[in-house]
């Protein structure tokens, strides 16, 4: 597989569990499955966390039942939360704060999932001509994000999601113009273990498709866009993903790669 390029990352956009009260460990529900060996409720701290706030298994979580740990993104939301909203403070040494930061924390995370976004907008060439609208926009939404746990909480975040949205949109029409081939939409598609091997898929979008096992074997996914795309377990080895658009690591994590069988 040939992978995204590498970018100029924003440190405050990728998370970093060292600076983080090990939120996502804790604040989310969820149910036994195949991501999860175990059933958990909101607030209830994982089975697996440590009282330094690190995960006891973490070198062996797909392995142990739980990979949807490993595919899970805060986009920098955990830290920000930790240590500005909250100035350092944790759950357990305050554990009056933990309602309040545990209901923060979605919000800021869809907060930093739009600044990752439009960072990435950005990076986009063909979309210079967005570049000041979308730089606003980032702007604004940053801003926002550095409101009080009071403010974030009673954030209608769908107001700003639809501001940006059709932003993005443009951005990614101007970048996959240039990709040739025929372009094909599957934007929301159910493409659950559908076959792509070898498949000519420049400047396809894949935004908010599922791609769950999907076969994409060798596909040209040059300029490609997986914005909210599902690839769990989809099999991207040897596919060409120079230039792809939107494609988190998380993603990836979630995706079968030459990584996972070298």
């Amino acid at each position: 597989m040939r992978e995204v390029s590498e970018r100029t990352e924003n440190a405050r956009l990728a998370a970093d569990c060292t600076r983080c009260a090990a939120l996502c460990c804790v604040a989310p529900a969820f149910a036994k499955s195949s991501d999860f060996a175990v059933d958990k409720p909101a607030g209830q701290a994982c089975r697996n966390l440590g009282d330094d706030f690190r995960c006891r298994i973490h070198e062996e979580l797909p392995e142990r039942g739980f990979r949807g740990c490993v595919v899970f993104d805060c986009f920098g939301a955990g830290q920000r939360l930790t240590q500005e909203t909250f100035g350092g403070r944790d759950w357990r040494s305050s554990p009056e704060l933990a309602g309040a930061m545990f209901a923060t924390l979605p919000v800021l995370r869809q907060l930093h999932e739009l600044l990752w976004l439009l960072t990435e907008a950005l990076t986009l060439d063909e979309a210079r001509r967005l570049h000041p609208k979308l730089r606003a926009a980032a702007e604004q939404i940053d801003a926002v994000a550095g409101g009080s746990a009071d403010d974030l909480r009673g954030l209608d975040v769908e107001t700003y999601r639809q501001r940006v949205v059709p932003l993005l949109r443009r951005a990614s029409e101007l970048a996959r113009a240039g990709a040739g081939g025929r372009r094909p939409d599957h934007g929301g598609a159910n493409l659950i273990g559908r076959r792509f091997r070898g498949a000519d898929l420049r400047g396809a979008s894949f935004r908010g498709a599922l791609l769950i096992g999907a076969d994409l074997r060798g596909a040209d996914l040059r300029r490609a866009d997986f914005t909210g795309a599902d690839l769990r377990g989809a099999d991207l080895r040897g596919a060409d993903l120079t230039g792809a658009l939107f494609l988190s690591r998380s993603q990836l994590r979630a995706a079968v790669t030459d990584a996972d069988h070298p």
